[in-house]
């Protein structure tokens, strides 16, 4: 059991949420029991998990002696930000400095990974996101971009994205050039339109000050002024993701994300996104950013499914030697009316 006391100044109903929901999350997730009186908490359970659960509390604490609206969300991402150490200070990466506007209110860095590669999309002009889908390489590389553009640091933002098939095989695609590309656009289109009204969206659009294009289409362009994304990198070929480099003009900024774990090329090409770390590595003014399940702010499965395929696809020598062992043949026990020999029974 521990005991502890809240600072002073700490909005109670706002910590422990709609009928102490946010205390039911902690107490759920991190298999703890709480009472509260007041300000006072008191905590049974296992030491770690009770060590954990007090430090979550206390850092919310302080988020709402900021006015700080706590949200479930803000609960189960500071259950996720614990998970690996206890003790991690979870303010820098939920009210921070590098909130950006949408029209669903601040977007905020959910993790620590995530408000480095916010930090690297301020400091470089070149900045690498690779990690597994659900960690906000595109959403949060499209908030950058709409803030540039709407502080005219750039005059345009570009997005691209390899026209290729997610292991299936669509045949020919009906309607002029626009249609035939489009559905592999898609993605580009949702993240544009959940962080800004859609009628305002296409007007920037057809003004061109907003440009969603497939990749091929880059190819012998420089691209100045101007804020860049290319998503889904990881189905670009070597040759493909030279070509876009090499498009960056003057006063622009590039993004380039992908997971390397999801490569729909065909066996016989290398992905462009898989050799660029050995390519570029330690160049001034290129930075690297590696997210992993642990800034997954999908739904909580996500999380869970990536850690799965990682174990089914890079199994431990343990799991190994365990499978090995359940699989080897067992001798057949000896049963009756079976021959001096074992060779089975006789007729």
């Amino acid at each position: 059991m521990r005991k502890f006391k809240l600072r002073e100044g700490v909005d109670l109903a706002n910590l422990f949420g709609p009928h102490d929901l946010h205390l039911k999350m902690i107490e759920g997730e991190l298999q703890v029991r709480m009472a509260a009186r007041g300000d006072e908490i008191t905590l049974h359970g296992q030491p770690e998990s009770v060590l954990r659960a007090e430090h979550i509390l206390r850092e919310l604490a302080d988020w709402t002696r900021t006015y700080y609206e706590l949200k479930p969300d803000d609960i189960s991402r500071a259950i996720l930000a614990t998970e690996e150490q206890c003790d991690i200070p979870l303010k820098p990466y939920t009210v921070s400095a590098s909130a950006l506007p949408t029209k669903k209110g601040n977007v905020n860095p959910k993790t620590p990974n995530q408000q480095a590669y916010l930090e690297a999309i301020n400091q470089s002009d070149l900045v690498i996101a690779i990690g597994p889908a659900g960690t906000g390489k595109t959403y949060l590389a499209m908030a950058m971009a709409l803030a540039a553009l709407t502080h005219k640091q750039v005059s345009r933002i570009i997005l691209a994205r390899p026209a290729v098939e997610a292991g299936e095989h669509l045949g020919f695609l009906p309607g002029d050039l626009f249609a035939k590309v489009h559905p592999y656009l898609r993605p580009l289109y949702d993240a544009l339109y959940t962080m800004m009204d859609i009628d305002r969206a296409n007007r920037l659009i057809e003004r061109g000050e907003i440009e969603i294009a497939p990749l091929a289409f880059m190819r012998g362009r420089t691209l100045d002024d101007a804020f860049v994304i290319l998503d889904e990198a990881q189905n670009t070929t070597t040759e493909q993701m030279k070509m876009f480099l090499t498009r960056l003009g003057l006063n622009s900024k590039a993004i380039v994300t992908g997971d390397v774990t999801q490569i729909d090329l065909p066996d016989s090409q290398k992905s462009g996104l898989a050799q660029i770390a050995d390519i570029l590595l330690n160049i001034d003014g290129i930075q690297f950013v590696y997210f992993s399940e642990q800034d997954v702010v999908r739904h909580r499965l996500v999380k869970e499914i990536i850690k799965a395929y990682d174990r089914f696809e890079h199994p431990s020598p343990n799991s190994l030697s365990q499978t090995s062992s359940a699989s080897s043949p067992v001798s057949p026990s000896p049963r009756s009316g079976s021959d001096t020999n074992g060779q089975g029974p006789t007729r």
